[in-house]
Parts: C-alpha cells; sequence; structure tokens
C-alpha cells in the first residue's frame, strides 16, 4: 500500500498535532478523559498512536523519514542539557546502591537470558525456528550487544562473530520489536508507579527527596521568558550540542586509529559517534548545573527538555511496525522469552530488596534502550529524574561489549 505522507514537513506537522492533542485531552476535566487516562499514561500514546499511523493505518512511515536522526542527534542531547540544568548532582548521588544494584541485575537478566530462551527454544520447540544452530547463536549475540550497550555494541558483535547480514536484519527486527514492547509496559508502569511501588514495598525517600528539592529550586528562580532569556536558554542547549558534535568529530577519526585493538578489548563504544556525543553533552550538562546557567531553569528549560524528548518519543513510535511481529514469529518467541527472563530477574530482585519501580524502569532501560530511551522512561515518572537515566545509560555503553561476548559464548555452549 502506497503511505500517502512521505514529506517530513507533513509527518512532523502530524506528530505535534497528535501531542498536542494527547497532553490537551490529558488536562481536561472531561469525566471520560479523566476515567481514559487514569488507566493510560499521556506518553504511551505519544508512542503508540504514531505507531499505529504507520501500521495498520498506513499514514506515515519511518524508514525513509529523516525526524528520528534529526530528533536523536539534535533535540535529544539538547533536552538532555536542559534537564540536567536544574538537577540536583549531590541528591543523584544520594539515591545510594539500590539504583546500581538494579542497573546490574538489569545487565545480568540480559546475559543469562539469551542462553535460557535459547535453550528452551531449541529443547522444547525444535521446529519452530529454521536457522542453523551456529548461526543463530551468532546472529542473537547482536541483540545482546544492543541490549547491554547499544547500536554500536550490536555492530561489534555483528563483526566479531561475522554473522550473515540477512540474518543480521531479522535480528535487528527482533531486537526493536520487544525492546519496543517492553517500553511500552514501562511507560504503562510508570503511570501507576505508586501502586507497583507499594507492592515491591520499594523505599522512595531518596527519589521523593531529590524531586522535592528540583521542585523547590523550580519555585525559587521561576521568571518571565522573555526573549534573551528564551534565547540565552536554547544557546546553552544547542551550543552544548555544538561542541559535543565538533568532540565527536574529533574523537572517532583519532579513535579508529586503534579500531582493531578496541574491538580486539570489547571497547567498540570509544569508535561510535553517537556515544562521544552523549557522554560529552550529558557532562556538559552536568557541570552547568553547578554554575549560574542553571537558573534558565526559571524560564522552562525542563519544559523545552520535555517538549524534546516527546517529540523524539513519537519519531521512535513512527518508526515501528507492528506488523513486523506477525513476520518472525519463531525469532519472536526467543526474544520474548529472554526478555521475560530479564523482567522476571528485575522485578525479584527489586521485591527483596525493596527497591522502588523507578530503580527497575530505569535500570532496565538504561540497558536495553540506552541513553536514547532511558531519559524518557524516567522522566515520565519525573522529569527531574531524566538524568539520572542518562547517567545509567552512559555506564552501560561502558559495560556492554563485555556482556555481549560473555552472553555469546554461552549461547554458543547452550547451541551445540
Amino acid at each position: 500500500m502506497e503511505i500517502p505522507f512521505t514529506n517530513d514537513a507533513i509527518i512532523l506537522g502530524i506528530l505535534i498535532i497528535v501531542l498536542a492533542a494527547i497532553f490537551q485531552t490529558s488536562r481536561s476535566e472531561h469525566p471520560f478523559w479523566k476515567k481514559f487516562y487514569t488507566y493510560i499514561p499521556p506518553l504511551l500514546l505519544c508512542y503508540f498512536i504514531p505507531a499505529l499511523m504507520h501500521w495498520p493505518l498506513g499514514l506515515i512511515s519511518g524508514e525513509n523519514s529523516k525526524l528520528y536522526f534529526v530528533a536523536s542527534r539534535y533535540l535529544l542531547p539538547a533536552s538532555l542539557v536542559l534537564l540536567c540544568l536544574s538537577i540536583d548532582f549531590k541528591g543523584v548521588l544520594r539515591l545510594g546502591p539500590k539504583a546500581l544494584i538494579m542497573f546490574f541485575t538489569a545487565t545480568l537478566g540480559v546475559i543469562l537470558g539469551g542462553p535460557i530462551a535459547l535453550w528452551i527454544t531449541v529443547h522444547w520447540m525444535p521446529g519452530l525456528i529454521s536457522v542453523d544452530a551456529d548461526a543463530l547463536w551468532r546472529g542473537l549475540s547482536t541483540v545482546a550487544g544492543s541490549w547491554i550497550g547499544g547500536g554500536a555494541n550490536q555492530v561489534a558483535m555483528k563483526e566479531i562473530f561475522e554473522v550473515d547480514d540477512n540474518l543480521f536484519g531479522s535480528m535487528i527486527v527482533i531486537d526493536v520489536v520487544v525492546a519496543n514492547i517492553w517500553m511500552g509496559f514501562l511507560l504503562y508502569g510508570a503511570g501507576i508507579h505508586h501502586k507497583i511501588d507499594k507492592w515491591l514495598r520499594g523505599d522512595v525517600r531518596a527519589i521523593e527527596d531529590l524531586i522535592h528539592k528540583v521542585e523547590e529550586f523550580r519555585k525559587r528562580v521561576r521568571r518571565y521568558p522573555d526573549l534573551p532569556s528564551i534565547y540565552g536558554m536554547l544557546a546553552v542547549a544547542f551550543g552544548s550540542v555544538a561542541l559535543g558534535h565538533w568532540g565527536s568529530d574529533l574523537i572517532v577519526p583519532w579513535m579508529n586509529q586503534y579500531r582493531d585493538t578496541l574491538l580486539q578489548w570489547g571497547l567498540s563504544s570509544l569508535i561510535s559517534p553517537f556515544f562521544w556525543l552523549i557522554v560529552i553533552v550529558t557532562t556538559l550538562g552536568i557541570l552547568w548545573s553547578f554554575t549560574p546557567l542553571r537558573t534558565y531553569e526559571g524560564v522552562g528549560a525542563s519544559t523545552w527538555g520535555s517538549v524534546f524528548i516527546y517529540l523524539l518519543v513519537a519519531t521512535i513510535g513512527m518508526k515501528m511496525n507492528l506488523n513486523e511481529v506477525f513476520s518472525h514469529l519463531g525469532l519472536f518467541v526467543i526474544g520474548l522469552i529472554w526478555m521475560a527472563f530479564h523482567v522476571l530477574l528485575l522485578l525479584s530482585v527489586a521485591y527483596l530488596i525493596r527497591a522502588p519501580f523507578f530503580f527497575v524502569a530505569v535500570g532496565s532501560q538504561a540497558n536495553i534502550g540506552g541513553a536514547a530511551s532511558a531519559p524518557i522512561v524516567a522522566s515520565a515518572i519525573h522529569p527531574s529524574l531524566a538524568p539520572v537515566g542518562v547517567l545509567m545509560a552512559v555506564l552501560g555503553y561502558a559495560l556492554g561489549t563485555y556482556g555481549a561476548i560473555l552472553c555469546a559464548y554461552l549461547m554458543q555452549a547452550v547451541a551445540h
């Protein structure tokens, strides 16, 4: 079927209209909308309505659109700077060891979940997948790379384990579809996180204290957003993005001199431009939070950051083809079992150590989604918490290749 809207200017207009409609209705006092948004968080709709417009409605498509690239390379780093400006970094550190425990639990869930899912599928459903066992574990190693580190780690696994191009394409579909389904559940959970925290018996005092301090700071510095202030704030945001891209352009060619050594040592992230972009802008955002620039929160820095984040969410949704779920059912089963183990391990450990849902969601998404989606899930719980997601995602980049290689060799043992 021919897609009627392929012009990015038209698609952008449609996405913004959709976002505006969602947030207008979410604030409505009408009984229907109040009841509706009690169960469906607005952020979830920002993600799934563009996905439904892709398939089955067939109105738009993200395949040839440049909007996701613009949102992820320009708007996402700008939003990270704006969301970091008002962060209480000492408060983040006071969140305690549970945040790191949940992050490493999420990593372990991916490392162990792969071989367990492969063993269940091979032994209990032997006719489900027609892919050769040796090719299968190699292909799945790329999913492990993506789910622990990100795209750079995924490509590194393809090169290290010599994955066939066609199989690699199928693995990308499984990676994206399963990860996006889980992200949908996390966004829904963010809307009812108080209920989940009660079930987990989570101690949310440190999180609430951090949110309270940020909110108090915002009230203290709030002022009229005149033109010089808005441009000053945007200069900080996009000036930092410019520095991030400039630094990345300088660092990556220099790192590529040592490409073979870095791949051998499992440090493929260091040759990824996106990795350095995120590291640089996050570092700048944290540095600016210790300077008078943090007072730009008074003219709505975090609100603008949220605007950019929601646009990114919509472009991610636009790229998801729900029809692909039905095209790769055999491999899809492995992905679902894998993710189910990851989730079960996370919830079990969270229940044992009384960790709040925020640590579960961000620990998971810092692994599965990386810097593009960890702050989305964090800010769905509260905008003040987005920088925590970014910091954890950068840690995921660092560990991605090591964890994926370990997972790959465990899957190789299972497959043979």
